[in-house]
């Protein structure tokens, strides 16, 4: 949120999507009460357009892969926690990935590769990486053909996760139970 001011000030024709619920899922509320969609939206005050930022809340399965097969740019923030569904999702239908420089997200994402890594505590960077991308969407198409190519070689529920699931399940019903990292 913090990095908006930036982008949308470098991209004037740049609208922003913000997908997801307003309650905590994983983390503390904010101090004072209320959310913290609210919190961000009080301390960026009119730095932002806020007419150009769009808070979607939930959407519906379909509706959100829709969503991402039209972007030009997913930014995906964590702060190491867990890795989110909807990180793959968005690598799966071509997205040019911006994410944190974070545990989670690094055992996934090549910075420059099938994605982009930036420090999850700069505005800045995120901004500045984003804005570039906004600019020259060109320029990242590779990236966002590795980035479909990694989903699908590595997450393929049919044809990666489900066979080793089942090869695991066999494993621990024949007695072994050693953990294999491919």
């Amino acid at each position: 949120m913090r990095s908006l001011p930036e982008i949308l000030r470098r991209r004037p024709q740049a609208r922003v999507l913000v997908i997801g619920g307003d309650g905590v899922s994983y983390g503390a509320p904010p101090a004072g009460g209320g959310s913290w969609k609210d919190v961000m939206r009080k301390e960026i005050g009119d730095a932002a357009d806020w007419s150009r930022v769009h808070f979607l809340g939930r959407v519906p399965y379909p509706q959100f892969t829709s969503i991402l097969a039209l972007s030009r740019a997913h930014i995906y923030l964590t702060y190491p926690f867990v890795l989110s569904w909807s990180m793959l999702e968005a690598m799966a239908c071509g997205c040019v990935v911006i994410g944190s420089r974070t545990a989670p997200v690094e055992e996934v994402i090549r910075d420059g590769d099938n994605g982009l890594l930036v420090d999850f505590f700069s505005p800045q960077q995120i901004a500045e990486c984003a804005v570039q991308v906004l600019a020259e969407p060109e320029a990242f198409a590779m990236v966002r053909a590795r980035a479909r190519q990694s989903v699908v070689e590595c997450y393929d529920l049919r044809s990666v996760c489900l066979p080793a699931q089942l090869a695991m399940l066999e494993r621990a019903r024949n007695g072994d139970y050693s953990v294999t990292v491919a």
